[in-house]
């Protein structure tokens, strides 16, 4: 569904991606790992079209997207829930949801799926919260609104960056909740995250990157059981949630 191919992306002169390349195929989630400042949410952003490719492709299913524009990026059916989650904090949940889809694809099929009634069903807690500015919210309130939100424009495939950031365990439980039953409908997910025993429970494969270069790729299974790889590319502190998990 979702092929990069030999990516190289900058902040200016910084050169941030070093011909990253890694492939999603439709129904599975696969994990993007790897320390802070490794370059995953600069890989996200490049998808999106935040940051331009000055070489490399990018395909979704199939069709070159490299240097769209982030609005034509969201049309085709990728969406994503950013680390900040740039939720509008002076508008209301309700609100939130239906500037969501504003991105939606403009086939009557397409248009099919998510709508307030199915958000609200699957998020009761943001029905409870549907009147509330998004500044009045938690911060797992804003994390499930995030998610939500990016539904309602119906995408294909979910670019997730590090979902679970700051949130208390019993939150991380529920949002683990949510994105299974987002794969059960058939959702592609792409996941950044820090959290190892949540990628666990999730991933299907997983992909390390360390200083801009994909450095490791392998199933889960072959992934959790390569303590050698974790402890080289990923931090204690995210092994330790590993092992604290389990």
């Amino acid at each position: 569904m979702l092929e990069i191919d030999n990516i190289h992306a900058y902040y200016g002169t910084s050169h941030i991606l070093h011909g990253i390349s890694l492939t999603i195929n439709q129904g599975e989630l696969v994990a993007l790992l790897g320390r802070n400042g490794a370059g995953k949410t600069t890989t996200l952003r490049t998808v999106m079209g935040l940051v331009s490719a000055r070489q490399g492709q990018i395909f979704y299913k199939g069709k070159l997207i490299s240097n769209l524009k982030p609005f034509q990026v969201a049309r085709l059916g990728i969406g994503y829930v950013p680390e900040e989650r740039a939720i509008f904090s002076h508008l209301t949940v309700v609100e939130n949801l239906r500037i969501g889809a504003l991105a939606r694809k403009t086939t009557e099929e397409d248009k099919k799926g998510w709508t307030l009634e199915k958000v609200f069903e699957r998020f009761p807690g943001l029905y409870q919260r549907r009147l509330h500015r998004g500044a009045h919210l938690s911060g797992g309130e804003q994390q499930m609104l995030a998610i939500a939100r990016t539904l309602m424009g119906q995408p294909d495939i979910i670019l997730l960056d590090e979902p679970s950031e700051g949130l208390a365990p019993l939150i991380v439980q529920e949002l683990e909740k949510i994105i299974r039953e987002i794969l059960a409908e058939g959702y592609t997910v792409l996941l950044i995250e820090q959290n190892l025993a949540l990628c666990a429970a999730l991933a299907s494969r997983n992909y390390i990157i360390d200083q801009g270069k994909i450095v490791y790729h392998g199933t889960n299974e072959e992934f959790l059981g390569n303590e050698d790889v974790q402890n080289l590319y990923l931090s204690l502190k995210a092994v330790g949630r590993l092992d604290d998990e389990e």
